[in-house]
């Protein structure tokens, strides 16, 4: 099975049990967990919006969360950094998230085909040098 990356909403939802999507976000972990690769940039979003809407009991309990959660983790790099301008530049009208930008260019330096997200309109509107389009989960 190849590596699925994942992103924000995804992140918080399978942390947040009262997200309407948790159970949906769970079922799909349940199955990729191994494969899970997660950008730095989305867990510094990830954490501020859990400091954000439950102050630092929300936010402690993210991070010891992720102490035993064994996932893969990224950093960008400056290509990628090269590639984001791109995309920003591209797609400007269609204003797509800084950290969507990040994954898209993610998926084309590792050949990532899979985005986990529920936020799935910019990732429907981006067309990835290496595939056609990105598949997206749950």
């Amino acid at each position: 099975m190849d590596k699925v990356l994942v992103d924000t909403s995804f992140l918080y939802a399978l942390y947040d049990q009262t997200d309407p999507y948790h159970k949906k976000v769970s079922a799909t972990v349940a199955i990729y967990r191994n494969h899970m690769l997660i950008p730095y940039v989305v867990l510094t979003e990830t954490a501020y919006l859990f400091k954000r809407n439950d102050g630092m009991r929300g936010l402690i309990q993210f991070i010891n969360a992720l102490k035993n959660a064994n996932y893969m983790y990224e950093i960008l790099t400056p290509e990628d950094f090269i590639r984001i301008h791109a995309i920003l530049i591209q797609y400007a009208d269609a204003k797509f998230d800084f950290v969507d930008c990040c994954l898209m260019a993610l998926a084309e330096r590792h050949t990532i085909s899979t985005i986990c997200t529920l936020d799935q309109r910019d990732f429907t509107i981006f067309r990835p040098t290496h595939i056609p389009q990105l598949d997206l989960l749950p």
